[in-house]
């Protein structure tokens, strides 16, 4: 997966979403997706910053959530999603995603 065009998949639909108010980051082992919804409006970029909420998943986990191709709950209780800080800040991925 171009880490590139994940990034601008997600600040496309980022764009037509609510600021979250936090800082998200998608850890995909190798490469990481920061979210800054800090500010007016989500900023997308491929940084490694901390974040107030981790999503840790591997880049066909992703897809597969994306596509709805998996139940986010499901992925979680098995392992397949880990998340890490402020669980509030997880819940608002939906708009994103």
């Amino acid at each position: 997966m171009e880490i590139q065009s994940l990034v601008d998949g997600i600040q496309k639909r980022a764009d037509g979403a609510n600021a979250l108010g936090s800082t998200l980051k998608f850890d995909f082992g190798n490469e990481k997706v920061f979210i800054d919804g800090t500010g007016e409006k989500n900023v997308v970029s491929a940084e490694d910053k901390d974040a107030d909420c981790t999503i840790s998943m591997t880049p066909e986990n992703f897809m597969k959530l994306v596509q709805g191709d998996i139940n986010p709950m499901m992925a979680v209780m098995s392992g397949k999603i880990k998340i890490s800080g402020d669980m509030g800040v997880a819940m608002k991925i939906q708009s994103l995603i």
